[in-house]
């Protein structure tokens, strides 16, 4: 019996750092289902550590291309080069699903399957950059192109409703070209943890009996990290023996560990870098901060509500469908490190708070798991290839 030919799927981001939506792409594709999916993933070069997935995504089959030019900052000579690259081994390859990811993957990965006559183009922005990120001119040239480009999409998906609430809001496309697709977490992860709470205190240099706030995420102004250690100035004057902990990195390191040196609060934070037991570190917390400015739905609060943290998180983008203020964690507004401290000060007063907060949180965040959100995607990539089909036929009859 001849076995059925695999729809070929080409997935496209501009790099495979240890944030969220690289993560949530990798995911994507190594949890694929290869016998109906041959997946590839073209990417550009990625700065820093790589994340434990991208193997797991080879050793199932992904074929992973480089694409040199394409990077994540403005360069007009690379992006035309990008274009060109990506073109070519899209009419090279044959494929039927092009599924594009973030702003700049985004914008050079439609026009070029568009140019390559791809047949369903696919967007998950994971967030938006329309404000926060750039100046009101920059973001009024971002909203536009994406006012464009969502004109030869398919489906968009976004990965909360106020995510989506924001598109329509500013114009990109009509309610009905979204799809509502969380990020997914590996959560079989995090049940190996092989370092005791106060193992990976003293090894961070941490006291075991103090109580630690402490973030995830990568260190760039838009999530925030600032406006948390002016909180901590705060709280550290409130409370004894209280940490905080930083882990991740990126280009706002040196600018932040300055920062806690002229706050005079260098002593008592700790900047932990990436490592690769974030589950044990996150047990190594008595509080989850999320300071964020702008944000598409938050896998790393997800992460942390998983592991029962309690949390103190800014309410932007899809962060209050995560948290419901007093149920799973407290909301504050983003850009007030005042309100920041004083929420953080009542939850580090009140264990008891911090029991019950926890245990809600991580019931809450079993409904993002990775496999519901490969199952979701791949409904999307069903019904789209059966709707080409028909309207193929319809065409002919």
């Amino acid at each position: 019996m001849k076995q059925k030919e695999r729809n070929r799927v080409l997935h496209i981001i501009t790099r495979l750092d240890r944030g969220g939506s690289a993560e949530n792409t990798l995911l994507t594709v190594a949890g694929s289902d290869q016998s109906r999916f041959a997946t590839t993933l073209a990417h550009g070069l990625t700065q820093g550590l790589h994340s434990d997935t991208e193997e797991r995504a080879k050793s199932r089959g992904v074929d992973f291309v480089k694409i040199i030019p394409l990077v994540r900052d403005i360069h007009p000579p690379k992006d035309m080069l990008a274009l060109f690259s990506l073109q070519r081994l899209m009419r090279k390859g044959g494929f039927q699903i092009v599924h594009t990811h973030t702003s700049k993957g985004g914008l050079l990965g439609r026009i070029a399957a568009y140019l390559a006559g791809v047949p369903i183009v696919i967007h998950t922005p994971h967030g938006h950059v329309f404000y926060g990120y750039y100046g009101v001119i920059l973001s009024r040239i971002f909203i536009w192109l994406e006012r464009w480009a969502a004109r030869f999409t398919d489906p968009i998906i976004a990965l909360t409703v106020a995510d989506a609430e924001d598109h329509v809001r500013l114009g990109i496309a009509a309610p009905e070209k979204f799809s509502i697709i969380h990020s997914g977490i590996d959560f079989s992860l995090f049940e190996k943890v092989d370092r005791k709470c106060r193992e990976t205190r003293l090894a961070l240099g941490l006291d075991p009996n103090g109580l630690v706030v402490g973030t995830l995420g990568r260190l760039t102004a838009i999530k925030g990290q600032d406006d948390l250690l002016r909180a901590f100035v705060r709280l550290q004057k409130q409370l004894e023996n209280v940490w905080l902990l930083l882990v991740g990195d990126g280009e706002e390191r040196r600018n932040l560990e300055k920062l806690a040196g002229r706050l005079g609060v260098a002593e008592r934070v700790v900047f932990a870098g990436w490592q690769d037991d974030i589950q044990a570190l996150l047990r190594a917390m008595d509080i989850f901060a999320f300071p964020s400015l702008n944000e598409g739905m938050g896998k790393a609060l997800v992460e942390a509500m998983y592991v029962g943290l309690p949390s103190v998180a800014t309410a932007v983008g899809g962060v209050p469908e995560l948290i419901e203020h007093g149920v799973e964690g407290l909301l504050v507004p983003a850009r007030h490190p005042g309100k920041l401290a004083s929420a953080l000060e009542e939850l580090a007063r009140d264990e008891e708070k911090r029991r019950i907060l926890g245990a809600a949180a991580r019931q809450r965040a079993q409904a993002y798991s990775v496999e519901s959100m490969i199952e979701k995607i791949e409904v999307l990539y069903d019904s789209l290839l059966e709707e080409k089909k028909i309207a193929a036929a319809q065409k002919y009859t």
